[in-house]
C-alpha cells in the first residue's frame, strides 16, 4: 500500500528515514520537510544532505519542501503519516501545532524533556504529547539505529511503539522493508526510557573507553547500565522484558560500543580532558544524553531508584567530579548481589 509520508526535520535521523521510506517497494510519496527554506532548495536541487548525511544520494522521487509554521499543520493534514524528526526540545512546539489533525504522528527523537520557561522538566515524549495533543494518535519509532547506516540500507532493526495498534501498524506499513526490519510493541513507556537512558549509559562507556580501562570495564558498565535502565522504567509503569528487546538492551549495546555515536564521543572527549562544552563544540550535533542525565537523575530520585552509573554521569557533566574521580567513586561502592 502506497502511504503519503511526512518527514519533519531534515537532521541526519529525518532524512535518513525519509531516504529509507522513498525506496520502499510500495512506492511511497515522502516529502521532508524543513523550516530553512534555503536548506530545503539547496537538498532538492543537490538531491543530499551534505551537512547531516554526505555522500549520500536521494531516491528520486524523494521531494525536500519547507514552509512557514503557520502552514504547517494545513499541509501535513494531507499525508498519511507524519514523522518528527526534531530534537527532544522541539517537540512540545511540533505536537502543539499538530494538535488537531487527523493523521497518525510518529516522533523520533530520544530523551527527557528538560525545563524551560512555563515546562517543568522531566517528560517523556509521549508525556508531552498527552499533555499538549492528547486526542492525537501517536506513537515513537525507536531502537538501535544509526542514521548513516539506515541511509545507506545497511540492515537494521526498529520498534514501533504505540498505545495504538493502528500507528503501529503505519509504521510497519510506512518502513518495513528487506533493510529495514520494524517490529510493533506497545510499551511505548519502556520503549522510550530505553531510548533516553541509553544517552546517559553511553557518555559513560566513552568515559571507560576514553581513559583506556579496558573491555571488561565497558562490559560491566553496560550490564550494570541495562539494570538501571530496567528498574526506573518498571517504576514508571514499563515491562521488564521491553529492556531485553531492541529499544532497551539492543540500543544501549549500539550507542555505547559504535564509533558512530555522538554520546559516547562526548564521554571519550571528556576523557582527553576537554569540559563539556568544548566537546559539544567539537561534536557539532546534539547529544541527546547529556541534556537527559539531569531528568533521568530527578526522576529516579523522585521514585526511589538507584541509578549509580547516570548519578556519577550527571556529576561528570556539573563539573562536580572529574573523569578518574567519576569511575573511581563507582568503583568504590560497596558490595551487593547482583540482583
Amino acid at each position: 500500500m502506497s502511504l503519503k509520508i511526512a518527514v519533519i526535520g531534515a537532521g541526519a535521523w529525518g532524512t535518513a528515514l525519509a531516504i529509507s521510506a522513498s525506496r520502499h517497494a510500495a512506492g511511497h510519496q515522502v516529502q521532508l520537510w524543513t523550516r530553512d527554506a534555503a536548506a530545503a532548495k539547496a537538498m532538492q536541487s543537490q538531491r543530499s544532505n551534505p551537512r547531516y548525511l554526505p555522500n549520500v544520494d536521494f531516491p528520486d522521487t524523494l521531494q525536500c519542501t519547507s514552509s512557514p509554521d503557520s502552514e504547517l499543520a494545513p499541509w501535513a493534514a494531507t499525508h498519511d503519516l507524519i514523522v518528527i524528526g526534531t530534537p527532544m526540545s522541539a517537540l512540545r512546539g511540533m505536537l502543539l501545532n499538530l494538535k488537531e489533525i487527523q493523521v497518525p504522528v510518529a516522533w523520533l527523537c530520544k530523551g527527557f524533556e528538560a525545563a524551560s520557561e512555563g515546562v517543568e522538566s522531566g517528560a517523556m515524549p509521549h508525556e508531552v504529547c498527552q499533555q499538549v495533543a492528547p486526542n492525537l494518535r501517536s506513537g515513537a519509532l525507536s531502537g538501535p539505529s544509526f542514521a548513516l547506516e539506515v541511509a545507506r540500507a545497511q540492515p537494521t532493526a526498529l520498534v514501533a511503539a504505540s498505545a495504538h495498534q493502528s500507528v503501529q501498524q503505519i509504521l510497519v506499513d510506512a518502513f518495513h522493508s528487506p533493510s529495514l526490519r520494524v517490529y510493533a510493541n506497545e510499551d511505548i513507556v519502556g520503549v522510550e526510557v530505553g531510548g533516553a537512558v541509553k544517552n546517559v549509559l553511553a557518555i559513560a562507556t566513552g568515559l571507560s573507553d576514553g581513559l583506556n580501562l579496558g573491555l571488561n570495564a565497558r562490559a560491566a558498565l553496560i550490564t550494570r547500565g541495562l539494570s538501571e535502565m530496567t528498574r526506573l522504567g518498571v517504576a514508571l509503569g514499563a515491562k521488564s522484558e521491553t529492556f531485553m528487546g531492541l529499544s532497551g538492551l539492543g540500543d544501549l549495546v549500539l550507542t555505547a560500543t559504535g564509533d558512530l555515536s555522538r554520546n559516547r564521543k562526548v564521554g571519550m572527549l571528556l576523557a582527553q580532558g576537554m569540559d563539556l562544552q568544548q566537546a559539544l563544540q567539537s561534536l557539532g550535533h546534539v547529544a541527546e544524553g547529556v541534556y537527559s542525565a539531569r531528568t533521568v537523575v530527578k526522576r529516579a530520585q523522585a521514585l526511589g531508584v538507584d541509578m549509580p552509573i547516570s548519578q556519577g554521569v550527571l556529576a561528570l557533566l556539573e563539573g562536580k567530579l572529574k573523569p578518574a574521580e567519576a569511575v573511581a567513586a563507582l568503583m568504590g561502592r560497596g558490595a551487593k548481589g547482583e540482583n
